[in-house]
C-alpha cells in the first residue's frame, strides 16, 4: 500500500524522506480529493496484465513509454535526475506505474504544501491536469523502470514560474487553461 506524508521545510537531499515533525500522515481519501488515483498492481505481469489492460481502456490510455532512471542506462542521468525535480504541471493527468526500484513522487495540496508519496515496485497513480507535482529517487538509489501511460499523445511538462503572480499556483493554472482553450478554439 502507498504510503503519503506532508514534508518538512529542509532544503537538503531530496532523495531523503523529508517527513513533517510532528509526523503528518497522508492517506488514499485525501489523495482522491486532490484528484490523485492509486493502484497496486504485479508489475511482474505488467506485459499481460488483465487488470492494468482494463484501466488503460476504461481511462483511454493509448501512449505508453518505459523510463530506467540508472546512471548506466539514462543518457545525461545527472541532467535528468535534476529535470525531474523541478516543480512542473502537465495539461494532462501523467499516469505513473513502477516496474521496479524505488522513489517519490511530490504534489502540491490546495494550500501549496508538499505532499510525498512514496513509490515502489507495483504502484500506479495517476496524477490530474494542472497539479504541481515532481520526482525524485529515494535514499536507495535503485535503478528504477518507470511506465507512463498517456491518453494519445506525449505532453511535455511546463514548468513553474520562479515568482508567481498574485493568486499562486491556481491563476498560474488558470491563465495555462484559458490560453489552451482559446488556442483550441481557433
Amino acid at each position: 500500500m502507498v504510503e503519503a506524508w506532508y514534508m518538512d521545510e529542509a532544503a537538503d537531499d531530496p532523495r531523503l524522506p523529508h517527513r513533517a515533525e510532528p509526523a503528518r500522515p497522508v492517506g488514499l481519501e485525501q489523495l482522491r480529493r486532490l484528484g490523485v488515483l492509486y493502484w497496486k498492481l504485479d508489475a511482474d505481469k505488467y506485459e499481460n496484465d488483465p487488470e492494468l489492460e482494463k484501466i488503460r481502456k476504461e481511462r483511454n490510455y493509448s501512449w505508453v513509454d518505459i523510463i530506467t532512471i540508472s546512471k548506466d542506462k539514462l543518457p545525461n542521468y545527472e541532467e535528468k535526475i535534476k529535470m525531474f525535480f523541478e516543480e512542473h504541471l502537465h495539461l494532462d493527468e501523467e499516469i505513473r506505474y513502477i516496474l521496479d526500484g524505488s522513489g517519490y513522487f511530490d504534489v502540491r495540496d490546495q494550500e501549496d504544501r508538499w505532499i510525498r508519496i512514496s513509490m515502489e515496485k507495483g504502484d500506479m497513480i495517476t496524477l490530474p491536469a494542472g497539479i504541481y507535482h515532481r520526482f525524485t529517487l529515494d535514499e536507495k538509489l535503485k535503478a528504477q523502470d518507470s511506465e507512463r501511460m498517456c491518453e494519445g499523445r506525449k505532453v511535455a511538462p511546463l514548468l513553474a514560474p520562479a515568482s508567481l503572480p498574485e493568486g499562486g499556483h491556481d491563476q498560474v493554472l488558470k491563465s495555462l487553461l484559458g490560453e489552451t482553450a482559446r488556442l483550441a478554439g481557433e
